[in-house]
C-alpha cells in the first residue's frame, strides 16, 4: 500500500478484491444455529455462522470448518441455498469490506453451541425468539424466503 491508501485496522478490511465467504444454515429441533458477531462487519448482530474460504477449500469444507470454529458444532455441509454481497464503505467512499457470501444448508451432526473464533455468543434460536434479537437483515431474508422460518413482516 502506498501512503495515500487507507491502512487496514481490522483483519479483512480494505481488500483489493472481493473475499469469498461461506455460512451454514443449521436447523435442529425447530431452531436455527445463530452467532452474535464479534467483529465488523455487522458486529454485535446475530447471523448465520460462517467465515472466509481458504485457498484450496471447497465451500462445503470451509463451512464445516467455520461452523466448528465459531460454534463448536459439527455439521455436514450440503448445497448452496443463498448468495449475497456484503459491501461496506468508509466515510470517504472507500470499500472497507467486500464479501461474496454463499450460504449452504447443513445437517447437524454433534455438539453443543459454544462461541469461538470471532463469535461472542452462539445458540439455537427458535422462530418465536427471532423478534427479540438484533438479527442481520440478510439472515432474516434467508430464513424467511428459503426456510419459511421467521416472520416476513419483520423484513
Amino acid at each position: 500500500m502506498d501512503e495515500m491508501e487507507p491502512q487496514p485496522a481490522i483483519r479483512g478490511s480494505y481488500p483489493v478484491t472481493p473475499r469469498p465467504a461461506v455460512g451454514a444454515v443449521v436447523l435442529k429441533d425447530n431452531a436455527v444455529l445463530l452467532v452474535r458477531r464479534g467483529k465488523p462487519p455487522a458486529k454485535g448482530m446475530w447471523a448465520i455462522p460462517g467465515g472466509s474460504v481458504r485457498l484450496g477449500e471447497t465451500l462445503q469444507t470451509a463451512a464445516e470448518r467455520e461452523i466448528l470454529e465459531e460454534t463448536g458444532i459439527i455439521v455436514r455441509a450440503g448445497r448452496p441455498v443463498y448468495v449475497f454481497d456484503v459491501i461496506e464503505h468508509d466515510e470517504d467512499g472507500g470499500v472497507k469490506f467486500h464479501y461474496v457470501i454463499v450460504d449452504l444448508v447443513a445437517e447437524y451432526v454433534d455438539g453443543e453451541p459454544c462461541p469461538g473464533d470471532d463469535a461472542t455468543d452462539a445458540r439455537w434460536v427458535r422462530e418465536v425468539d427471532l423478534v427479540n434479537l438484533d438479527v442481520n437483515p440478510a439472515t432474516r431474508r434467508l430464513l424467511a424466503e428459503t426456510f419459511d422460518f421467521g416472520c416476513e413482516s419483520d423484513l
